[in-house]
């Protein structure tokens, strides 16, 4: 008993200079690789493509977890702000502990996919992954203490973040009733093949993360309706939809590509005969935080910077989408297909399948400018960028001078593929462009 006591003293001062021996002086600079977050943020598209989340409630999903993520990041960097107060309804939000050590890159992404697990349907999709990036993570030689408390202070934000996201009236709008079609020509109609229901009729009730309202930047309302009158202005826009590819070879083949790769439509039918399958792609908010990752890797980001990146981006496109949904389900106006079936040619087809929602404004449009606007506060105009997103859906990629840019061919590309008329393609760019200058003027991430 004597000779234990006395080795005790000498077995832990050995296993202290093991554990200190086998510890990792720069696991600090090692942890904040922003690869972490960025590798977080392909997964967490990859499940939301592979459950085929309509693009609204795609976006909702984007926000949270990068909301999360940044607010745990920033408070390593001095000349960054918190998100309290900025956000609608967002206070109170957990903070380290003064005076104790934390890996708050490790604590960023476990919150990231803790709150991109519950929001998810394949959640084990996500703990596969979860296994991975503990792992490299376990690999930098964390030290044990810091490891628990960082993963402990992830979940406080997780469970804070999802308390909040549990109040922006998602849940609520699941229990509304349909789109009520009517008999009106003007008005929407469902589109073949599937003739689905109208997507999200009440997104515009869902809380807005900048934004004041959902109907703070309300466009212009979309042409009056007038198939009777061949000479008036609507006539003519169903016209430039019906001809729009009916233009020399070399021209028409650069309109189907730019088309076909701004195309993002989550679920994509194909019916032959009696069999039916679905082709699976990125949404269109999911293609920008791609060239938002994309953006962050060419300009050798550090993690915070990717962090504020993806997160401006998350929430243009999500309020975005509140802005653009609030317009669709007020004006209502019926797609180019249903009235060129019905007017003009009835086994005409777009290039592209329609979107089972309204037609003005261009989501599309709104929603790619508005991120493009982020970016372009974030990174600069003039951003030369080669865009991959779309290769592993078959796709080439593209070469943009600027995020702008990529959003007006974003824009256009809903009209050559024969799903847009042209003024629900440039008054979104408009509307896009209130909302992403709002967001870039009123949050303020940087001092």
């Amino acid at each position: 008993m004597i000779k234990n006591r006395i080795l005790n003293p000498l077995f832990l001062l050995i296993c202290l200079l093991f554990f200190i021996s086998c510890s990792n002086p720069n696991w600090k600079e090692e942890a904040t690789n922003p690869d972490f977050l960025r590798h977080s943020q392909k997964k967490l598209t990859d499940v939301i493509v592979h459950d085929i989340f309509s693009p609204p409630v795609a976006s909702r999903i984007y926000a949270y977890p990068n909301i999360a993520a940044y607010e745990i990041l920033q408070n390593d960097y001095p000349n960054y702000k918190s998100l309290e107060g900025q956000l609608t309804d967002f206070e109170n939000a957990p903070k380290p502990n003064a005076g104790e050590e934390y890996c708050l890159p490790l604590a960023s992404v476990h919150a990231f996919l803790t709150i991109g697990k519950t929001l998810i349907f394949s959640e084990p999709k996500i703990e596969e992954f979860e296994k991975e990036i503990y792992a490299a993570f376990d690999k930098i030689n964390i030290p044990v203490e810091v490891y628990e408390r960082s993963m402990a202070f992830g979940e406080a934000m997780s469970a804070h973040i999802l308390a909040w996201a549990d109040k922006d009236n998602y849940k609520q709008t699941r229990t509304f009733p349909k789109y009520s079609m009517t008999d009106e020509e003007a008005k929407w109609q469902p589109t073949p093949p599937d003739y689905m229901d109208g997507i999200e009729p009440h997104w515009s009730k869902i809380r807005p993360f900048v934004l004041k309202s959902a109907d703070q930047f309300p466009p212009p309302p979309p042409t009056e309706y007038d198939m009777t009158d061949t000479t008036g202005l609507f006539f003519r826009e169903v016209l430039d939809v019906y001809n729009i590819l009916k233009v020399a070879e070399e021209e028409r083949e650069d309109r189907l590509a730019i088309a076909k790769f701004w195309d993002c439509n989550p679920y994509v039918s194909t019916h032959k005969g009696h069999v039916m399958y679905a082709t699976k792609k990125i949404t269109p908010g999911g293609h920008w935080m791609g060239i938002a990752r994309l953006a962050s890797k060419q300009k050798d980001a550090d993690i915070m910077k990717t962090s504020e990146a993806l997160t401006m981006t998350a929430l243009a496109l999500a309020d975005g989408f509140i802005s653009c949904w609030d317009e669709k389900y007020r004006s209502k106006l019926v797609r180019p297909e249903t009235v060129i079936n019905r007017h003009i040619d009835e086994d005409w087809k777009p290039v592209l399948q329609t979107p089972p929602f309204p037609e003005y404004t261009s989501g599309h449009s709104v929603i790619s400018r508005a991120a493009a606007m982020a970016l372009t506060d974030i990174y600069g105009d003039n951003f030369e960028f080669l865009d991959t997103v779309e290769e592993e859906y078959g796709l080439p990629s593209r070469k943009f001078k600027s995020f702008l840019e990529a959003s007006d061919e974003a824009a256009i590309s809903r009209l050559y593929g024969g799903i847009h008329y042209r003024p629900a393609c440039f008054n979104g760019v408009a509307q896009g462009e209130n909302v992403g200058r709002y967001l870039v003027e009123t949050l303020k991430m940087e001092e």
